[in-house]
């Protein structure tokens, strides 16, 4: 009976403990099912949001549609109101000249015969080679990939949190492949040669060239980067680190780099010494693979500089250009060319890169070398040649602007394309401020972005063109062109 008591005591605890867990087990039901219905009101949320973000992006896309359907009917029945004018006024010469030739007086045939035969001729050869094309097609330019966007949706699917591999280790700058050219800084760099951990991408950052905070420039699986728009003549200090989805590394060693002075201006002062060790950085030979910094970081692209005389010419021709300018002082210009590694295809380059046409009937787009981001800038752009009564575009674009369409297609680009008659500005598809007056061969176009007051302005042959054509620009921008084989255009910088 004891043995037995005792082994009854035991199973009793069993039995207690059975109870607890039963009631434990009830109580995880209970909060599984609170738990399921809390995270699907988030989840039908999270999916909301992504169809309310589609539905905005659907009405953006629709409304640029329906500004490409406006645009182009505008063109069209602009050109049918001027074709109808010209027409009724060749049958009413028509009918005239009819009456005429019915007069059975020759002497009163012959008063007027002369005038009336120049008429005809003038009126036939307004009627020239152009006037009877249409200037706008009836295709819509624009294709939407969506491929992307479902490839993502397809992919959709819930993250277990699992325990992660370390953080990777800091990366090694390579110095011997970093270096700097005129405002631009090629930085490269490589993970530890016994390092196993997985890197999935890296953060670069830059400081302001004045010892200031540091900002991300680029972030990316790539280990080389190219950062435009910084400041001519100035130190800056650069770091990498890597991640993966288990953190963010330390950083690497900081390496200074030193942009280049600018060649072009006669007198310039060093607000940086450099060290003599820092020297081998200064290499200037051309990389096969750059990539341009992302928007959020702003370069600076110029310096002060006392009056000098050959600059005369420059200030003048901004005082016509635009009177509320005041340049109190000069700036130190940065002179370019033009850069074939980022044009179409089918741009064709001459003159030391100096001189562009193209082989195509299509617009196509080149950018120049050097990209923007503080100060005033002016460049001209001449035309060599001018067939056919083309539109090319000028202004300034990102890197990353559309190369097979006209200049301002996109939101890349900030453009006036112009034909022998009128000029337009276009940004993003949208065209504003109809302006009279065109441009021949021997014409000069120029282009003047003041990044102080954050604006752009035209001209043609030093006359402006329009009002101010966009403001409120910040960020890096690159002079552009885009133009077809109809047209040759040469840049004047500096």
């Amino acid at each position: 009976q004891s043995q037995l008591s005792q082994a009854l005591n035991g199973l009793s605890d069993r039995a207690k403990e059975a109870k607890e867990f039963l009631v434990q087990l009830r109580n995880m039901v209970q909060q599984i099912q609170e738990n399921s219905v809390e995270f699907e009101a988030c989840l039908v949320a999270q999916c909301d949001a992504l169809i309310d973000a589609l539905n905005r992006r659907k009405a953006q896309l629709l409304s640029r549609v329906n500004k490409e359907h406006e645009h182009k009917l505008k063109v069209v029945r602009d050109q049918i109101s001027h074709c109808t004018v010209k027409l009724r006024q060749t049958t009413g010469l028509m009918e005239y000249c009819l009456e005429v030739i019915k007069e059975n007086d020759p002497s009163g045939f012959l008063q007027i015969s002369d005038a009336l035969i120049r008429r005809v001729h003038l009126t036939e050869d307004q009627w020239g080679k152009g006037t009877l094309t249409p200037r706008m097609t009836t295709d819509f330019d624009l294709n939407l990939d969506n491929a992307p966007l479902l490839q993502s949706i397809h992919q959709l699917d819930f993250v277990q949190m699992k325990v992660s591999s370390p953080v990777p280790a800091p990366p090694i700058l390579q110095l011997e492949e970093c270096c700097t050219h005129n405002n631009s800084a090629t930085l490269s760099w490589k993970q530890p040669p016994l390092s196993t951990v997985q890197v999935e991408g890296y953060i670069l950052e830059l400081d302001d060239g004045n010892g200031g905070q540091f900002r991300e420039v680029y972030v990316g699986k790539e280990t080389m980067c190219t950062v435009d728009g910084l400041h001519f003549n100035s130190t800056y200090s650069a770091r990498v680190k890597a991640f993966n989805k288990s953190g963010v590394s330390p950083y690497s060693k900081t390496l200074v780099l030193q942009t280049s002075e600018d060649t072009q201006s006669e007198e310039q002062t060093l607000p940086f010494p450099v060290p003599l060790e820092r020297s081998q950085l200064r290499r200037m030979s051309p990389f096969s693979s750059t990539l341009n910094l992302q928007p959020s970081f702003s370069g600076r692209s110029y310096f002060e500089l006392r009056s000098s005389a050959h600059q005369l010419s420059l200030h003048s021709s901004l005082q016509s250009l635009n009177s509320a300018v005041d340049i109190k002082k000069m700036v130190a210009v940065a002179w370019f060319s033009f850069d074939p590694s980022s044009a179409h295809a089918d741009i064709i380059f001459s003159n030391d890169n100096l001189t562009v046409t193209c082989n195509s009937y299509d617009d196509r787009v080149v950018l120049g070398k050097t990209g923007f981001s503080k100060g005033l800038h002016y460049w001209e752009l001449s035309i060599d040649r001018y067939d056919n009564h083309p539109d090319p575009a000028f202004g300034v674009a990102r890197i990353d602007v559309l190369k097979d369409a006209m200049l301002g297609k996109d939101d890349k680009a900030w453009a006036m394309y112009v034909d022998n008659n009128r000029s337009w500005f276009m940004h993003n598809n949208s065209h504003t401020n109809r302006t009279e007056g065109g441009i021949t061969k021997g014409a000069t176009v120029g282009v003047l972005l003041d990044l102080t007051r954050r604006t752009l302005t035209f001209s043609i042959n030093e006359d402006q063109q329009g009002p101010v054509a966009f403001e409120n620009l910040e960020g890096l921008f690159f002079p552009a062109v885009s133009l077809n084989r109809n047209v040759q255009v040469r840049a004047r910088s500096g």
